[in-house]
């Protein structure tokens, strides 16, 4: 397309979020004209949204900060059958009293990056149960099923990819593309919504919605994805070794999220700068330019900018104190067993093995082994799958490289210079 009309659109774009759209010129006609509302679909399936989600909260955060509405839909209807997308399993199921938990949860998560209100361009946060609940079967097959290719539904990604490797597809999971298809006419005749997001997982589903209005109500809508965003490992954004990294400090205290990021590799600095911040993009451009160990301080505002949006600036500002009397003073109110070792030994490579026995981490390699096949040996917070691993430059931070053995136990290893 040409350069956008809409703030909107030329924010996200620059920022890397655009995937897919369904009409990216009508879009940008009708983003540019005035106020337009925009949902995304949350499922309840734990009591908080994790880092994986956090592409679609941005989404609405820039929406909102260009002048239009955000529309959160909680999936408290959708959340009993479970979104099949891309998935080798059903979701187990959940009872309606933990869905509602799961629900309470998730809701703390938008406060920090959305304003709820009741102007113009306020987020509203609205629950798909309402109309979902109240549906009777027969009656809904006959007015929206015949608007339903079964043999298009086949086709798409999301149920193709299951069924080609031989993995069952219940009836029930079958039914969500269809349900969530009729959530985008809902709030286009509730909320006057005219668009959806959400990833690229998630575009069958949309193209559904687009097209059931269209048929139904005559209703002009639109469908706009995200891609899936994964490091530039090949890792999936959102999981470490360790599990999922939550939004929510009841799940992750704040200090782990902030190392998270803190650890990002160098060559995804930038991109995430863009995606999970609100950096002006010239100091983005100006930070990820930097080599060596200066990239070590764009990892810092990027850990920094993410907390204070997840958490606020307190946490942040606390979480980067953290680390900094763990990395620089060796403690964390409590002294940490520290052993020197000097640069040219690193750059030829550390044993971890030999490292964890010299700082009092393990008394022999065996226990390495079982540390590291438990999940309990970690590099920088983060967790070490090899053994075998050998420490070197890249693992510095600040001057010293943190060892822990399990969540309580931890060291420095200090270098020096030559």
């Amino acid at each position: 397309m040409t350069a956008p009309k809409s703030e909107f659109l030329a924010v996200v774009r620059d920022r890397g979020f655009i995937h897919q759209c369904t009409d990216l010129d009508g879009l940008d006609a009708l983003l540019a004209k005035g106020p337009v509302s925009a949902y995304i679909g949350f499922d309840c399936t734990a009591d908080s949204l994790h880092v994986g989600s956090l592409i679609q909260i941005m989404l609405l955060h820039w929406l909102q900060r260009t002048g239009h509405r955000p529309v959160v839909l909680m999936g408290g209807g959708t959340t009993r059958i479970g979104d099949p997308s891309f998935r080798d399993e059903a979701r187990p199921l959940l009872t309606d009293e933990k869905i509602g938990q799961n629900m309470a949860g998730i809701r703390q998560v938008f406060s920090r990056f959305l304003t709820f209100g009741e102007g113009a361009t306020d987020a509203v946060m609205v629950n798909n149960a309402d109309w979902l609940d109240g549906l009777a079967y027969i009656p809904f097959l006959r007015d929206f099923g015949r608007h339903f290719s079964v043999n298009r539904m086949l086709t798409f990604d999301s149920v193709r990819l299951r069924l080609d490797r031989e993995q069952p597809l219940s009836f029930l999971e079958f039914n969500y593309m269809i349900l969530q298809a009729y959530d985008f006419l809902e709030l286009g005749r509730r909320t006057g919504v005219r668009l959806q997001m959400g990833g690229s997982d998630q575009w069958g589903n949309i193209v559904n919605g687009v097209e059931l209005g269209r048929r139904v109500d005559g209703l002009e809508l639109f469908g706009l994805t995200s891609p899936l965003i994964t490091t530039a490992s090949g890792a999936k954004m959102g999981k470490t070794a360790q599990g999922a990294v939550w939004l929510n400090e009841a799940r992750l205290p704040a200090y782990d999220y902030w190392q998270f990021w803190r650890n990002t590799e160098d060559a995804d600095v930038g991109r995430f700068l863009r995606l999970f911040t609100d950096l002006p993009l010239d100091e983005v451009a100006r930070l990820e330019a930097l080599g060596g160990a200066e990239i070590n301080e764009a990892k810092k505002i990027l850990a920094e900018r993410a907390t204070t949006m997840a958490h606020g600036p307190e946490a942040a500002l606390a979480a980067a104190e953290t680390a900094r009397k763990v990395f620089e003073q060796g403690g964390t109110g409590d002294a940490l067993p520290t052993h020197d070792v000097a640069a040219a030994a690193l750059a030829a490579g550390l044993p971890l093995a030999e490292m964890m026995r010299a700082t009092g981490l393990a008394t022999s390699g065996k226990e390495v082994k079982r540390l590291v096949s438990e999940g309990g040996a970690r590099i920088n917070d983060v967790a070490v799958s090899d053994a075998a691993r050998l420490l070197g430059p890249a693992d510095v931070q600040d001057g010293a490289i943190k060892l822990s053995a399990g969540k309580k136990r931890h060291a420095l290893i200090r270098i020096l210079p030559d």
